[in-house]
C-alpha cells in the first residue's frame, strides 16, 4: 500500500525526476490494460529512480470533471461530487492493492486546481491565444439550458439505432451531430460529423431541443503551431515511436482552433473580469475537461507540496523549473495529443517558464484472450477482480510488465500467466533463494561464514558477468524499456543458479572444499541481495520478503541499486532470517476456471460474431472483385469486337462477359446477330 511521505523538492545540482501517469477518468473501474499503460509503468520507474537516490516525485490523481461524469451521475441517481468520491475511492483502493506507490494520488475538483486553470487561461487570453466563436447548439426550452452533445439522444441517421447520443452512435461507431445541420449558402450541410440524430430528445427531461446561437471559447492552436513544432523538434528524441507518429499526424494536417468550453455545471468556471470577455455569455459554461485535465498534474502537486497553504509556491519548484527538473510522463497512446500538443500549447501560450515533458512513454493496447476488455459484457480482468483470484499482487505486476505493450499490442493469456509463475518465478528466482538460504540455515545455523572471494578466479569472473548485466539493467530502465528490464533480472537470477550448479553446492563440497563452499555461499547470498534490490521496482513485496529472509527485517530497508556490485552487502557473521517459499505452484486447472469466470463464454460469442462478420465482409469483397473482373472482361471484349467490326466495315454485336474473339472476325449472319438488352447498350463503332 502507498505510504504517506514528506514532500520531496528538487535539489539544485542534482537530476530531479518529476513523474506523472495519465489521470484516470473517475467514472469507471480500471482494467489491466489501463493499469499497465500508465500507473504501473510509472510506478516501476519511480521506484527505480528512488533506488538510484535521485530526488523523485510521482504525481497522479483522478480526473473528475466533464460530461461523462455528469451523465454517469445522472444514471446512478447521485450528484457528480458524490459519484466522484465513490469512484476516486475505488481507484485508490485498486492502486493500493497493486502496490502503486504514488507520492500523492489527488483529485481535480480543488481550489488549487481552479486557481491554476484560471491563471493559465487568463494568460492565454491576454496574450491573444483565445478566440470567441458563435455556434449553433441544441437548447432545451424546458430547463432553459444549452445541452452538451451527450445530453441529446435519438435515432442515428446512418444506421437508425434508436439509442444514439449526440456525439456518437455506439451501434455503428460513427460520429454524430446532436441535430440535423443547416444548409450553407451552397446548399451543403454544415457539419463536422458524419451523421446526426433523428427525433432528438433532451436526456434530462425528454423535451425536443431547439437550435440556438451560443458562444464558445477556442484555443488558437493554429497561431501556436510554429512554436509547438520548434519545441517538439527538440523534445521528441526521448519519446516513444508511436507518440511521435501520433503527434506528427496532427501537425501534418495543420492545427486548428480547438473548443475549450462546454455547457455544463460540473467543471472549472470561466473566470470573470477580463477585458472583452462577456460574463453573461459564459456564466453557465465551464472549461472542457481536456483543457483542464493536464493542468491537474501541477494542481495535484500543489495540494501535496503546499498542503494547507493556498499561496504556497513549492509546486513551482517542480513545474516551473525546466533547467533543473526532468519530466517523465506515462500513458496509453489515446492520450498522446493532449500531452504533446494541447497542454504544451497552453504552456507555451502562457509565456511562463513551464517544465515541459522531456520523456514520454506511451503504450499500445493490452488485449484479453484474443478479444478486448469489456466491463459491460463481463470480459476481462478489471482491477477489482485481480485480488479475487487470491494471487499475490506482485505476480500480477510481474506478468503485466512482462507483457507491457511497448511497441505493439500484446495479449493477456491465462495459460501464460500460470506458466510465468510456475516456471520463470518459482523455478528460477524462487529456487535460487530457497536453495542457498536453507543450506546456510542447515549447515551454518543461518550465520554467514567467513569467506574470501579473491582466492577463486571463477567467482571474480561471476562478479564481472553480474556487473555487465547490472549496467544493462540501469541503462534499460533509464531508457524506459521496462519489459526488457525484467529479462535482465531473470538473467541475473539465472547466473546465480548457474553459479550453484557449476560449483555443486552440497554436503560433499562443504566436506571436501570448505573454503570454496564458504565463498560460494558468501557471494551467492550477496547475489540474492542484489536481486532483491533490482527486483524492487517490479515486485516490491517479494523484494521485501527476500530481504527479510536475508536478515534485514526491521532495519528500515529501502531498495538501493548501485552502479557497481561489490558483493559486500552481506558480510561474515551476519545472521540470516527464516527461509520461506517466495512462490507456490498454480494448478493448471485454474486456467479454465479463471478463463470462464472472467468472460469465457461471452468472449467466445463475441469472437464467433466477429469471425462471422469478417467472413461476410470477405465474401462480399470477393463477390465485388469478381463482379469488377467480369465487367472488365466484358468491356475488353466489346472493345475488341468494336475494333474488329470497324476494321471490316461492319457494326459489331455486343459480346457477353467471358466470351473471347479471334481476329479477324467474319461478319455474322443477320439472324445470328445478338439484340442488345436494356442493360447492355450497343457499343459505338
Amino acid at each position: 500500500m502507498a505510504t504517506p511521505r514528506k514532500p520531496t523538492l528538487p535539489v539544485p545540482g542534482k537530476e530531479n525526476i518529476l513523474i506523472t501517469s495519465a489521470l484516470p477518468y473517475v467514472n469507471n473501474v480500471p482494467h489491466l490494460g489501463n493499469i499497465i499503460g500508465s500507473v504501473l509503468s510509472a510506478d516501476v520507474f519511480a521506484r527505480f529512480c528512488r533506488a538510484r537516490s535521485l530526488p523523485t516525485i510521482y504525481i497522479c490523481g483522478s480526473d473528475e470533471y466533464g460530461t461523462a461524469t455528469e451523465t454517469k451521475a445522472l444514471s446512478e441517481g447521485v450528484d457528480p461530487a458524490t459519484l466522484c468520491a465513490k469512484y476516486h475511492a475505488i481507484h485508490k483502493e485498486i492502486y493500493d492493492w497493486f502496490r502503486i506507490d504514488f507520492d500523492t494520488f489527488g483529485r481535480t475538483p480543488t481550489d488549487e486546481h481552479t486557481d491554476i486553470v484560471q491563471s493559465v487561461f487568463k494568460r492565454l487570453w491576454n496574450n491573444g491565444y483565445i478566440e470567441q466563436r458563435e455556434t449553433t447548439q441544441a437548447y432545451c426550452p424546458e430547463h432553459e439550458s444549452f445541452l452538451a452533445d451527450r445530453y441529446v439522444e435519438g435515432e442515428c441517421s446512418l444506421c437508425h439505432d434508436k439509442g444514439a447520443r449526440g456525439d456518437q452512435c455506439d451501434a455503428c461507431g460513427n460520429l454524430l451531430d446532436p441535430m440535423e445541420p443547416d444548409l450553407d449558402a451552397s446548399g451543403n450541410q454544415e457539419t463536422k460529423a458524419t451523421g446526426w440524430l433523428i427525433n432528438p430528445k433532451c436526456k434530462l427531461d425528454g423535451t425536443t431541443p431547439i437550435k440556438r446561437q451560443t458562444k464558445h471559447l477556442y484555443l488558437r492552436l493554429d497561431a501556436l503551431q510554429g512554436e509547438i513544432e520548434s519545441w517538439i523538434a527538440s523534445a521528441k528524441k526521448d519519446w516513444s515511436a508511436n507518440c511521435t507518429s501520433i503527434t506528427y499526424s496532427w501537425l501534418d494536417q495543420g492545427l486548428k482552433p480547438r473548443g475549450i468550453t462546454r455547457d455544463l455545471k460540473w467543471g472549472v468556471p470561466i473566470p470573470t473580469g477580463l477585458d472583452g470577455l462577456s460574463e453573461e455569455d459564459f456564466a453557465k459554461k465551464v472549461f472542457y475537461v481536456w483543457f483542464d485535465a493536464c493542468i491537474g498534474y501541477p494542481s495535484i502537486t500543489k495540494t501535496f507540496t503546499d498542503a494547507g497553504n493556498p499561496s504556497g509556491t513549492n509546486w513551482e519548484k517542480w513545474w516551473k523549473n525546466p533547467e533543473e527538473v526532468s519530466l517523465y510522463q506515462f500513458m496509453g497512446k489515446d492520450n498522446v495529443p493532449f500531452h504533446t500538443i494541447i497542454w504544451p500549447a497552453s504552456q507555451i501560450g502562457s509565456k511562463e517558464n513551464w517544465t515541459k515533458v522531456k520523456t514520454l512513454s506511451t503504450t499500445e493496447y493490452l488485449n484479453y484472450e484474443g478479444g478486448k476488455f469489456s466491463k459491460s459484457k463481463g470480459v476481462g480482468v478489471f482491477g477489482n477482480n485481480a485480488r479475487d483470484t487470491g494471487i499475490d499482487p506482485d505476480i500480477w505486476r510481474f506478468y503485466l510488465l512482462s507483457r507491457r505493450p511497448e511497441t505493439s499490442d500484446s495479449e493477456f493469456k491465462w495459460e501464460e500467466f500460470v506458466d510465468v509463475n510456475n516456471n520463470d518465478l518459482l523455478k528460477n528466482l524462487g529456487n535460487l533463494c530457497q536453495r542457498v538460504i536453507k543450506f546456510t540455515q542447515a549447515k551454518m545455523n543461518s550465520v554467514v561464514p567467513e569467506f574470501d572471494l579473491s582466492k577463486f578466479p571463477a567467482l571474480q569472473q561471476h562478479k564481472d558477468e553480474v556487473n555487465k548485466l547490472l549496467q544493462e539493467y540501469n541503462t534499460t530502465l533509464k531508457g524506459l524499456k521496462l519489459r526488457h528490464g525484467l529479462s535482465v533480472i531473470m538473467a541475473i537470477s539465472g547466473l546465480g543458479n548457474k553459479l550453484l550448479q557449476d560449483n555443486k553446492l552440497s554436503n560433499q563440497l562443504i566436506a571436501e572444499e570448505p573454503e570454496r563452499c564458504n565463498a560460494v555461499i558468501g557471494i551467492t547470498l550477496n547475489h540474492i541481495h542484489l536481486l532483491a534490490n533490482v527486483l524492487a521496482p517490479y515486485m516490491p513485496g517479494k523484494s521485501q520478503a527476500i530481504l527479510k529472509q536475508l536478515g534485514f527485517e526491521g532495519e528500515g530497508q529501502t531498495a538501493s541499486i548501485p552502479d557497481v556490485w561489490e558483493a559486500d552487502a552481506i558480510r561474515p557473521g551476519h545472521k540470516l532470517g527464516e527461509p520461506e517459499l517466495l512462490f507456490s505452484t498454480i494448478p493448471a486447472a485454474k486456467i479454465e476456471e479463471w478463463r470462464d469466470a472472467f468472460g469465457g463464454e461471452e468472449l467466445r460469442k463475441i469472437k464467433e460474431a466477429e469471425a462471422k462478420k469478417a467472413a461476410e465482409k470477405k465474401l462480399a469483397r470477393e463477390k465485388e472483385k469478381e463482379k469488377k473482373k467480369l465487367k472488365k472482361e466484358k468491356e475488353k471484349a466489346e472493345k475488341e469486337a468494336a475494333a474488329a467490326a470497324a476494321a471490316s466495315g461492319q457494326a459489331a454485336a455486343p459480346v457477353a462477359a467471358g466470351e473471347t474473339t479471334t481476329l479477324p472476325l467474319r461478319p455474322a449472319p443477320a439472324k445470328a446477330a445478338a439484340t442488345p438488352s436494356a442493360e447492355e447498350p450497343t457499343p459505338k463503332a
